[in-house]
Order: C-alpha cells, then sequence, then structure tokens
C-alpha cells in the first residue's frame, strides 16, 4: 500500500470515528474556535491535572481535515504531561508550516503525521490547526487563571 493511501486512510479513519469527540460534563475551561475562511468549528473542554492533560474532549463541524485533526490531537495530548503536550503541538505547528518539506517526526507526532500533506496547500492548513489552536488557547486560558490566583 502507497504511504499517501495509508495516511487517507488515517485521516478517513478519525473523520469516521472521532477520538474524545463529545463534549465531557466536567472541565476547567471550554473554549470556541472557528476559522473564518470556510466555517469549521470547533469547541473544545480541557481538564488540567498535577501539571498533566487529564482530558481533552471536544465537538466541531466542517471538513474531514480539521475534525480528523481535532481527533488525531485530543488523542495524542490526553494523559500527557502539559509541557510534554505543548511540545507535541509544537512540533504540528512545525510540520504545518513546513509547506511540504518535512514529513514529521512519528515517535512524537504519531498518527499526525498522515496530515503532512496538508502543509502544500495553505488554505487547509487552517482546518488542520483548528483544534490544536483551541487546545493551546485553553491551555494558556487555565494556566493563566492558576498564575492570577497565586
Amino acid at each position: 500500500m502507497e504511504l499517501e493511501s495509508l495516511y487517507q486512510e488515517v485521516i478517513l479513519d478519525h473523520y469516521k470515528n472521532p477520538h474524545h469527540k463529545g463534549l465531557s460534563a466536567e472541565s476547567d475551561i471550554q473554549v470556541h474556535h472557528v476559522n473564518p475562511s470556510c466555517g469549521d468549528e470547533i469547541t473544545l473542554n480541557l481538564v488540567l491535572r498535577d501539571g498533566g492533560v487529564q482530558s481533552v474532549t471536544w465537538n466541531g463541524v466542517g471538513c474531514s481535515i480539521s475534525q480528523a485533526s481535532s481527533s488525531i490531537m485530543s488523542e495524542l495530548v490526553t494523559g500527557k504531561p502539559v509541557d510534554e503536550a505543548m511540545r507535541v503541538l509544537e512540533s504540528f505547528s512545525e510540520l504545518m508550516a513546513s509547506k511540504g518539506s518535512q514529513s514529521g517526526d512519528e515517535e512524537v507526532l504519531e498518527d499526525a503525521v498522515a496530515l503532512a500533506g496538508v502543509s502544500k496547500f495553505p488554505a487547509r492548513v487552517k482546518c488542520a490547526l483548528l483544534g490544536w489552536m483551541a487546545f493551546k488557547d485553553a491551555v494558556v486560558q487555565v494556566n493563566g487563571r492558576e498564575e492570577d490566583a497565586r
């Protein structure tokens, strides 16, 4: 099986069978992001405990890329220390900024490397980053509240 075909299968699988989709009742923060260029939307609930990502749940509407990418992101960061989750996010952001020159580190990005081809299409990069930027925003907001409480 050709690698590109395998990557398409990974994206379609996450789109049809999304991980962590459905907002949990528990959350430290809820954020809502919209891609104004196409109308894709995501609402994300985040729970952080003891310096780690306990739970990321989400709901959204949009193209297969935004929905699959949100599924992959939620699977990748859940259960990781926040610092490690943010490094994964940074690695994915670098991949999306590569304009097709990088294939991504499968050790770090796992299924997210399937989205490497998206980086060749600037209009679609925002779709792939939608869930990731919502996650980043949620982490920043929770950490900001914790600092304000000190």
